[in-house]
């Protein structure tokens, strides 16, 4: 019975009380699975994956017939970034036909972060079948719709979501994005009543103001847009204290892995295809083109590179991607790494001769890249400054990502750009050519079947009309550019930034002193 309390309070969120009541048991009885389970959920629940993976593991090894000891445990070891086991825990769970509502959402989740779409939304869908009254699981079915482009479904979830808690201000966001605001239907009063309530909630901050910022665009309304874009941002800038020294910082020691330029030396694996560049600068529209290849698959935006190449080296920061790490690069056996990084990439590749992994932060591998599979090719994404910097000044980006923290103020995206600029002009002097491509945003919407030529060429792949084709891709899309990629190529997003006026000055005059953007172009 104590350990029924144990779970109600931890439903409560009073942990000091449900962890005295499972220690209790536990001393009267070490093998009791439940207390060694909710000790995990405890320490999920205080950002603790590493304890909490192994009290979920103990768990399992205790009692391994119930299904939610597996599922908690996959979705620690997504949190731990060790997805082979994550994937291996959910089959278990899956294997054992759980049931409950809440092991079925968690089966979902493991699937989504592990950029197995198809496979998470029967669950989302089981699960708000068998509780359609708690919006955080609604929410992830509304979002997993979105990924799969069912848009009029994902409105369904959100609306509902909302309905059971207008305060989910995640939702909001999410909801505003669908579909293009209008006059006649918005929800700008609702959502500008929500902003003025007190909060000491920064990402609140963040959702409600740019729910705000889309709806004033929509509505023709660019400068009251961009002061919500500001309004929405300006609580998480002060909160994350950002500073532009780090990127340039790790710009420089990203540079260093190839200070010379290198002769192509084909070698290894020519399977991945990496789309790397600043993102909202067209990596997901040439993801989608490529992918649309019978040749090639998407793998998504992998961590996989990054993680290896950190576990390799050992560094003791906190931090996936640091100077410290790129420093001990040279310390590590880059053809092991990459074959290495080619077999962490299964079971999600393997089923076409090629893949693509699309993580824009990949830019700054790049010539770790190169050296650890000399065979992959590397697109870098290209768009105007002032309109790529003013996308990422727009985008919603995931708030505990760090390496985002340059999107929240004007300047530091423009200072960002800069020191992104000269890395890639970097990687255009030291990479072999037939290895290291850029291609501008703008090009491809000019010329859609030249630049879709040239880009396949690139990769050694044959001509296929149907990557021209490309918003019919079935498949799913994670990103933030999941609605604008199921539409033919369009043009309305160059010189977007034009639209905001004086408004953008200070990103423009930082721009224009790196001599980035002509004053002439500016006016």
């Amino acid at each position: 019975m104590s350990l029924d309390h144990a779970e109600a309070l931890l439903g409560r969120k009073a942990y000091q009380e449900a962890h005295r009541l499972c220690l209790a048991v536990l001393g009267a009885d070490p093998s009791d699975a439940r207390a060694w389970f909710l000790l995990g959920v405890i320490a999920a629940d205080h950002d603790n994956p590493v304890k909490a993976a192994e009290l979920f593991d103990r768990a399992a090894d205790l009692a391994p017939g119930i299904a939610r000891h597996h599922a908690h445990l996959a979705r620690t070891m997504i949190a731990l970034n060790r997805q082979p086991e994550a994937l291996a825990a959910a089959d278990r769970a899956v294997a054992l036909a759980p049931g409950d509502a809440l092991t079925l959402d968690t089966l979902g989740v493991v699937f989504t972060r592990a950029g197995q779409h198809d496979r998470a939304l029967p669950f989302f869908e089981r699960t708000v079948a068998l509780d359609g009254a708690n919006a955080g699981f609604l929410y992830n079915l509304a979002a997993s719709r979105q990924f799969a482009g069912d848009f009029a479904g994902a409105e369904t979830a959100y609306a509902r979501a909302l309905d059971l808690d207008p305060t989910l201000h995640r939702a909001w966001s999410s909801r505003v994005q669908l579909a293009r605001q209008t006059p006649d239907r918005n929800f700008a009063a609702t959502l500008e009543a929500q902003f003025a309530q007190p909060s000491s909630d920064p990402d609140r901050a963040l959702h409600l103001g740019h729910a705000l910022a889309k709806t004033y665009e929509d509505l023709g309304e660019p400068a009251r847009a961009l002061d919500w874009f500001l309004k929405a941002k300006a609580a998480k800038r002060q909160a994350v204290a950002y500073s532009g020294d780090e990127d340039a910082a790790l710009f420089a020691a990203a540079a260093a892995t190839v200070p010379a330029p290198l002769a192509l030396a084909p070698a290894g694996s020519e399977e991945p295809i990496f789309i790397v560049g600043l993102p909202r600068s067209g990596t997901t529209l040439i993801d989608r083109i490529l992918s649309s290849h019978p040749q090639v698959a998407s793998a998504g935006e992998l961590s996989n590179f990054a993680l290896l190449l950190k576990r390799a080296t050992g560094t003791p920061s906190n931090l996936v991607m640091d100077i410290e790490t790129l420093r001990a690069a040279e310390q590590v056996d880059l053809a092991a790494l990459g074959q290495a990084y080619v077999d962490s990439t299964r079971p999600l590749t393997g089923a076409t001769p090629r893949f693509i992994d699309k993580m824009p932060l990949n830019v700054i591998y790049a010539g770790l890249i190169h050296r650890a599979l000399p065979n992959a090719r590397i697109i870098c994404l290209r768009r105007d400054p002032m309109d790529v910097c003013l996308s990422n000044f727009r985008q919603l980006f995931a708030t505990g990502f760090s390496y985002y923290n340059y999107a929240y103020d004007l300047e530091d995206v423009a200072r960002y750009y800069v020191g992104f600029d000269r890395l890639v002009a970097h990687w255009r002097t030291v990479l072999p050519a037939e290895r290291f491509t850029e291609i501008g945003y703008e090009d491809m919407v000019a010329d859609q079947e030249g630049e879709t030529r040239r880009l396949l060429a690139f990769c050694g792949l044959d001509w296929d009309p149907r990557c021209l084709d490309f918003h019919e891709n079935a498949a799913p899309v994670a990103t933030a550019s999941s609605v604008q990629v199921r539409q033919p190529l369009y043009s309305t997003s160059v010189g977007r930034w034009r639209r905001y006026g004086a408004g953008l000055a200070p990103m423009r005059d930082i721009l224009e002193a790196a001599g980035l953007v002509s004053p002439e172009a500016s006016s």
